[in-house]
C-alpha cells in the first residue's frame, strides 16, 4: 500500500507540474510578453502572499482540518502591528510582534479545535468573523498609513536581493524550512499520522492535541508573514486585506495534490499549486480578460481542484 501511495503522490506531482507547464505555454502563445523577465519576477511577487498562506494551510489540511480564518488573521496582525508602528514602536520589534500575534491567533484556533473538540470549519469560520470584526474596530474601517514608510518595513515587500524580489526569497526560505519540518522530522510524521487515522495515531503515542495546536499556530504565523509583505507593498495596513485569501490557499494546496481528507500530500505540490493560480491570474491580466470573468475562472479552478481531489481519493481507495 505504501508503494502504491508513493507512486500516486509522484504521479500527482508530475501531473500538476505538467499542468503548470501547459498553462504557461498557452498563455505565452496568446501573449509572448508573458515570458519576459520583468513579468516573471512580478508573477513570483504576486504568488508570495498566497504561497505563505498555502504553506501553512498544507499542514492543516494534511490533518483533515481547514482554516478559514487565515485572511482575517493576516488583516488583524497587520493592523495591530501597524498601530504599534504609528505609536512609535521600533520597526523591527513591530514586525516581530506581527508574527507573534499571527501565531497566537492561530494557536487560539488550535486550542478550540484540539481541546474544545470542535469542528475546524465552525471554529475558523467563527474566528474569521471575530478577527475581521476586531480589525474593523481597531482601524475604524480606515487604512493605517502612519510610519509605514520606514526602510526596514518597505524592504520586506519591496526590496530586491541579487535582482530577486525579497518577498520571493522569503517565500523560498519558508518553503525549505517547512519542507524539512514536514518531511524530515518526527513532528511531520505525526501530522501525516493524525490525518491518516487519528485513533491509530493516538494509540501509537502521537499527542494529537499538541500537534493540532502547533499546525494552526504555523498557519497563523504564515498568514502574518503574508500580511507583512502586503502591508509593505501597499505602504499601509488595510482592514480588508486578505479578503478571500483562504479560498486561493485551499485551492493551491488541493491542486498540489494534498487530499482534503487528510494524510496525503507534499509541500512541493503546494508551491506548484500556488504557481498555477499565480500564472492563471497573471495570464488573464496579460491577455486582457475582464476582472469580472477572472472571478468566474478562479471559482471554476477551485471547483476543479476539489473535483480532482474527490477522483483521486476514489482511485486511492480502489487501489
Amino acid at each position: 500500500m505504501k508503494t502504491v501511495s508513493n507512486f500516486l503522490n509522484r504521479f500527482t506531482s508530475l501531473t500538476t507540474l505538467a499542468a503548470l507547464a501547459v498553462l504557461m505555454v498557452l498563455i505565452t502563445v496568446m501573449n509572448p510578453s508573458f515570458l519576459t523577465t520583468n513579468n516573471l519576477l512580478n508573477l513570483l511577487l504576486q504568488v508570495t502572499a498566497n504561497g505563505f498562506i498555502a504553506f501553512g494551510m498544507t499542514f492543516v489540511i494534511l490533518t483533515g482540518g481547514i482554516d478559514l480564518s487565515v485572511g482575517a488573521i493576516l488583516a488583524l496582525s497587520s493592523a495591530l502591528s501597524a498601530g504599534m508602528i504609528g505609536a512609535g514602536m521600533p520597526l523591527p520589534l513591530a514586525v516581530l510582534m506581527c508574527v507573534v500575534i499571527g501565531a497566537g491567533l492561530g494557536a487560539i484556533n488550535g486550542f478550540f479545535i484540539a481541546y474544545g473538540k470542535m469542528a475546524p470549519f465552525i471554529v475558523t469560520l467563527a474566528t474569521q468573523m471575530i478577527f475581521r470584526g476586531l480589525t474593523l474596530v481597531f482601524t475604524n474601517g480606515n487604512p493605517i498609513t502612519k510610519g509605514m514608510d520606514g526602510f526596514f518595513l518597505a524592504y520586506i515587500g519591496q526590496g530586491y536581493l541579487f535582482g530577486i524580489p525579497f518577498p520571493v526569497i522569503l517565500m523560498i526560505i519558508a518553503f525549505v524550512a517547512l519542507y524539512v519540518l514536514l518531511h524530515k522530522t518526527a513532528f511531520g510524521k505525526s501530522v501525516y499520522a493524525l490525518g491518516g487515522n487519528e485513533k491509530a495515531a493516538y494509540i501509537a503515542g502521537v499527542q494529537s492535541n499538541r500537534v493540532k495546536v502547533a499546525i494552526y499556530t504555523i498557519s497563523g504565523l504564515m498568514s502574518a508573514i503574508a500580511g507583512l509583505v502586503i502591508t509593505s507593498r501597499l505602504s499601509s495596513a488595510t482592514p480588508q486585506a486578505g479578503n478571500g485569501y483562504e479560498m486561493f490557499a485551499i485551492a493551491a494546496v488541493v491542486l498540489g495534490g494534498t487530499s482534503l481528507m487528510g494524510g496525503k500530500g507534499r509541500m512541493s505540490g503546494t508551491i506548484i499549486g500556488a504557481l498555477i493560480i499565480g500564472v492563471l491570474n497573471n495570464g488573464l491580466n496579460i491577455i486582457g480578460v475582464s476582472t469580472f470573468w477572472q472571478q468566474v475562472v478562479e471559482g471554476a479552478v477551485i471547483i476543479v481542484a476539489v473535483l480532482v481531489d474527490v477522483i483521486r481519493n476514489k482511485r486511492s481507495l480502489q487501489s
